[in-house]
């Protein structure tokens, strides 16, 4: 397997290549801002971000879309394994109340020791890289531990029903974290690892969106 791991890619990069650091790219380059700001724009929208939020943004990458949300919420948490991306985030991006921290998010959910002061939850073309077992650990302390989280974005998620829209061939192993585009979920079972205690809603990106023939993102909203 050719597989590369996340830090190690990013450490390939230009200190200043943002997006290419956390592979938002086509083709092998970075997208259009225009795509970017699609993507911010979603977030918003769909995690209903408003001036009182403090938000929580696991798997963060170098924080830069974490940073488009800083004008819109209170304050934000970015997490992710990465020490490389999150030493560029710190040192980028990071404000009075906008931190950035190294730890395994599953962790991070499960531990954390102050996990009241969040509102919102984000995880943005990272899902995917997490086993089905990561997937319901971290989504399900999300819910037992967070009681202020109402909504959590799963942001830029493969759909195993349309990957004959990516793919010209066979597709490769479509269940393997350890690949280029990781693990293809569909919504029935997304619900299924985030467990009962969460409702999930599904949207597809407008069609100007460079992956909106075969990604979709999903809302989890806090049920009780």
């Amino acid at each position: 397997m050719s597989w590369v791991d996340y830090d190690t890619h990013a450490r390939t990069c230009p200190r200043d290549d943002l997006w290419a650091q956390v592979r938002r790219t086509v083709r092998g380059r970075p997208v259009e801002p225009g795509q970017i700001d699609l993507i911010a724009q979603a977030i918003l929208d769909q995690l209903q971000l408003g001036p009182e939020d403090t938000i929580l943004d696991l798997a963060c990458g170098n924080g830069a879309l974490t940073a488009r949300l800083q004008p819109h919420c209170r304050a934000s948490l970015g997490v992710d394994l990465s020490s490389y991306l999150i030493d560029v985030a710190q040192e980028r991006f990071a404000r009075s109340r906008h931190a950035f921290l190294v730890n395994d998010a599953c962790e991070f959910a499960e531990l954390h020791a102050a996990p009241e002061r969040f509102t919102k939850a984000l995880c943005y073309g990272s899902l995917c890289y997490l086993s089905d077992a990561q997937v319901a650990r971290m989504l399900r302390a999300l819910h037992a531990r967070f009681p202020g989280v109402r909504r959590v974005m799963l942001g830029n998620l493969p759909d195993p029903a349309r990957a004959d829209a990516f793919y010209a061939s066979t597709p490769p192993d479509l269940r393997e974290p350890r690949s280029d585009l990781g693990v293809w979920r569909g919504a029935d079972e997304l619900a299924h690892l985030a467990g009962p205690g969460w409702e999930l809603s599904t949207r597809v990106m407008p069609a100007s969106f460079f992956a909106a023939h075969y990604r979709f993102d999903a809302v989890l909203a806090r049920r009780q």
